[in-house]
C-alpha cells in the first residue's frame, strides 16, 4: 500500500528543513550568516474562499499561498487543488521552488498554492467560482513582477486562463504574465504541458550516460502516469528503454517485456487510470518497489520512497518526476547502496523553466515555436545537469547535496549583495 497523504504531506516541511541543515556545512562562512533565511517563508497568506454551490448552498473552503523566497526574483509555483492540502505542505512545495529555481538559475524565488478541495467533486461551474474568488483573495500578493502561480496536481490550462482573467479584470486591463500554464490562445506557451516528463527525460540521459547506464534496452518503473510521468515514459520509450511496471491511483501494472507505451496512454486517457490495460498484468502496489528495473521514475506525490523500499529498491538510477518523492533517511540508504539520484530540485525542474520562457514571451508578446521552446529547455537543462554534476565530484557528496549547495550559493549571495533593510 501507499502512503497515506496525511504521511506523505506532515513531513514535507521537516525533510526541507533537514535538506538545508545537511547543506549548510558546505556552504562558506559568509553566507552561513544567512542560511536561516531559508528555514521559513518570507509570506504566508490563509484566506477564506466561500462560493455558492449550484444547488444554491454557500460553502467555504480554506486556501493559502505561501512566498518563501523573493531573494531572486518573483515568486513562481503552482497551485494545487486536493482534499488534504495544508499549510506545511505549500510551505515545503514553495520552498522547493526556491531551490529548483535558483539550481536552473532562472531570475525566480520560490512560492506555491493550495485549495483544500477534492475538484473531482465540483461541477464546472463550481470550479470556476472557486478559482475566481481564489484568484480575488491573493491578488494582492501576485503579479507578473510579484509572484507567478501556474497549475500543479488537481489544477490545469483552464484554471490558469480563469486566474488570468480574474486578476485582469482586477486591473482593469489584460495581464497575461500573471500566470503560466495557460492556454496557448491565451498566452500559453508551446510544449509547456510535455516539459516537465521532458526535463525528467533529458537529466536522466545525461546522468545515465556518466554512470555507464545504457538506456536502451533497460527497464523502466514509472510512479505516476500524469503529465510528468506519462511524457517521461513515452521518450525512454522511444528511446528503446522498456518501461516495465507502472503504478498511478487505479493501481500497478506490469510487463516483463515492455509496455506498450502509446497504447496505455490511448487506455488512460479513454479509462481515467492504467487499470485494465489488456498489454500488462496486475500486481499488488508494494510490489512496484521490488520489481527488476534499472531506472525508477516517481512522478506521483512526496513521501513515496521510505527507508524500507529503498532498501529493497534495484535500480541503479532514480530520477525524481515528483517534489519530495524521498525521505533524507531513505537518502541515505542509496548513498549507502551506490544508487544515483537525479534529485527533484533540477530533474523536473522542466515546467518551471518553460514556465520561465511563457513570462518571457508574455512580457515581449512575440513567441516562440515548440522547436525553439524544445531546444532552450534541453540547452538548459543540460547544462544545469552538468553544473550539479560537476558540484557533486568537487565537493564529493550525492547530486542533491550538489544541487542544493549550488542554489543556496545563489540564494544566499543575492540576498547578502541586497542587504537586510533597514541597515
Amino acid at each position: 500500500m501507499s502512503l497515506s497523504y496525511a504521511d506523505q504531506t506532515n513531513g514535507a516541511w521537516q525533510t526541507y528543513l533537514t535538506q538545508i541543515d545537511r547543506v549548510a556545512p558546505y556552504l562558506d562562512a559568509d553566507l552561513s550568516n544567512f542560511v536561516n533565511t531559508l528555514k521559513s517563508p518570507k509570506r504566508t497568506l490563509i484566506v477564506d474562499v466561500p462560493i455558492v454551490m449550484d444547488d444554491g448552498s454557500i460553502r467555504h473552503f480554506e486556501g493559502y499561498r505561501v512566498q518563501h523566497n523573493l531573494s531572486r526574483g518573483p515568486g513562481k509555483g503552482g497551485i494545487r487543488y486536493h482534499q488534504d492540502v495544508e499549510l506545511n505542505e505549500v510551505m515545503a512545495l514553495s520552498a522547493w521552488m526556491t531551490i529548483k529555481t535558483a539550481v536552473v538559475n532562472l531570475p525566480f524565488g520560490g512560492a506555491k498554492g493550495g485549495i483544500r478541495v477534492n475538484p473531482k467533486e465540483l461541477s464546472p461551474r463550481e470550479l470556476e467560482r472557486l478559482t475566481r474568488r481564489f484568484t480575488s483573495e491573493i491578488s494582492p500578493i501576485i503579479g507578473p513582477q510579484i509572484d507567478i502561480p501556474a497549475p500543479d496536481v488537481g489544477t490545469n490550462a483552464d484554471i490558469m486562463g480563469w486566474m488570468m482573467d480574474t486578476y485582469s479584470s482586477i486591473k482593469g486591463h489584460t495581464v497575461t504574465g500573471v500566470v503560466t500554464g495557460k492556454p496557448v490562445h491565451l498566452g500559453g506557451s508551446l510544449g509547456r504541458v510535455r516539459a516537465t516528463g521532458r526535463g525528467v527525460f533529458i537529466t536522466g540521459m545525461q546522468v545515465a550516460e556518466r554512470i555507464q547506464l545504457p538506456i536502451a534496452g533497460s527497464k523502466v518503473a514509472v510512479q505516476g502516469f500524469g503529465n510528468v510521468g506519462n511524457e517521461a515514459a513515452y521518450l525512454f520509450s522511444h528511446a528503446q528503454a522498456k518501461i516495465v511496471c507502472v503504478q498511478d491511483h487505479t493501481g500497478t501494472i506490469y510487463n516483463a517485456e515492455g509496455l506498450n507505451v502509446k497504447e496505455l496512454q490511448k487506455h488512460v486517457t479513454e479509462h481515467g487510470g492504467v487499470m485494465g490495460f489488456s498489454g500488462a498484468t496486475i500486481i499488488d502496489d508494494e510490489a512496484f518497489w521490488t520489481v527488476d528495473m534499472d531506472i525508477l521514475i516517481p512522478a506521483a506525490l512526496e513521501g513515496q520512497i521510505t527507508i524500507q523500499r529503498a532498501e529493497h529498491l534495484k535500480a541503479k538510477l532514480v530520477l525524481e518526476g515528483a517534489n519530495g518523492p524521498t525521505y533524507p533517511e531513505a537518502d541515505d540508504v542509496f548513498v549507502r547502496r551506490g544508487i544515483t539520484v537525479v534529485p527533484d530540485v533540477i530533474c523536473n525542474a522542466g515546467g518551471v523553466t518553460v514556465s520561465y520562457f511563457e513570462w518571457v514571451q508574455d512580457l515581449s508578446s512575440y513567441f516562440w515555436s515548440e522547436d525553439e521552446i524544445n531546444q532552450r529547455l534541453d540547452k538548459l537543462m543540460i547544462q544545469a545537469t552538468a553544473d550539479v554534476w560537476n558540484t557533486a565530484t568537487q565537493k564529493g557528496c550525492s547530486l542533491r547535496t550538489a544541487a542544493y549547495i549550488l542554489a543556496c550559493e545563489r540564494i544566499l549571495k543575492a540576498r547578502k549583495e541586497r542587504g537586510i533593510f533597514p541597515g
